[in-house]
Order: C-alpha cells, then structure tokens, then sequence
C-alpha cells in the first residue's frame, strides 16, 4: 500500500469523528483507531514481509470513500448522537419486538432511539436534540458501547 494513501487516511480519520478505520489490501491490513485525543493510535500489521502486488486503484477507491464518509460526518446539518453511558447497546425493548427507530424515521425530543444495558439495567435512552431525520445507525443490535461514542447519525429538520 502507498505511504502517501495511508497518510491520507491517517489525515481523515483524524479530523473526521471515525473512530476506527481498517484497510486491507490483498496480504497487507491497516487499522487507525482515533481513542478522541488529538493524537491518533496507529497500528499497522503486514501479514507477509514480501511486498504486496500493487492495487493503486483499490487504494484509490478506498480513501475516495472514506473522504466521502467523512465529509458526509462533517456535513452542518448532520448531528452525531452519542452514548450517554458504557453498556450494550440494543435497538429493540424484546427479542420478538420491532427496534424503536430505523433509517428514514423522524425523531423529536423524547422519542426513545434505544436501550443501554448497564450492570443489569437497562436505561431507556431518549433524544433530546431536535427533530429529525435517522440517516444511519452506527452500532450493532448487541453490542458493547462506550461512554460518547457515536450511535446514530440525524439530520436535523427543518
């Protein structure tokens, strides 16, 4: 992989509010993990020590995408709504329930977007920013979640 591509990564990651980014380009993997300090975490492990066989446009590709994934995060009309809590994090109140919100949904102040889970609670998160629009939900139904990280992407209404 070109050092130029993954210092561009490097660049996006760090002024977008991804919090890991994993590449992985035939024998050859990149994980950059931003821990919210102004100075990212880098991890690089080869698979191979011989060099891979060249993909420019792949890599290309690949960093076109995140550019746009982060330009899209920095978007003014975006909100980020983030953990309140550590937890796991669940999209649905039961097993045989319907999740609270999906893509496309509109939400407003006091709509409950999901549950969190913490030492055998389990905490009604409700939004309390203004209505809009869920564009993407950025955590798994069952997963482990930290305090602020990012869960859904809004776009605020009119």
């Amino acid at each position: 992989m070109d050092l130029k591509i993954i210092q561009e990564l490097i660049k996006l990651v760090k002024k977008s509010e991804i919090s890991e980014l994993s590449v992985k380009e035939g024998d050859f993997s990149v994980s950059i993990k931003n821990k919210g300090s102004e100075q990212p975490t880098y991890v690089t492990a080869p698979q191979t020590i011989a060099a891979p066989a060249a993909k420019p446009a792949t890599a290309q590709q690949e960093a076109a995408a995140v550019k746009e994934t982060a330009a899209k995060a920095v978007n003014e009309n975006l909100l980020t709504f983030r953990s309140p809590m550590v937890g796991t994090f669940y999209r649905k109140p039961g097993v045989d329930k319907d999740v609270f919100v999906k893509v496309g949904d509109t939400v407003k102040a006091g709509d409950v977007l999901c549950i969190i889970e913490a030492m055998k609670l389990f905490n009604e998160i409700e939004f309390d920013g203004p209505s809009g629009k869920i564009i993407k939900v950025l955590s798994e139904d069952s997963s482990p979640v930290e305090y602020d990280q990012p869960l859904f992407l809004i776009e605020k209404g009119e």
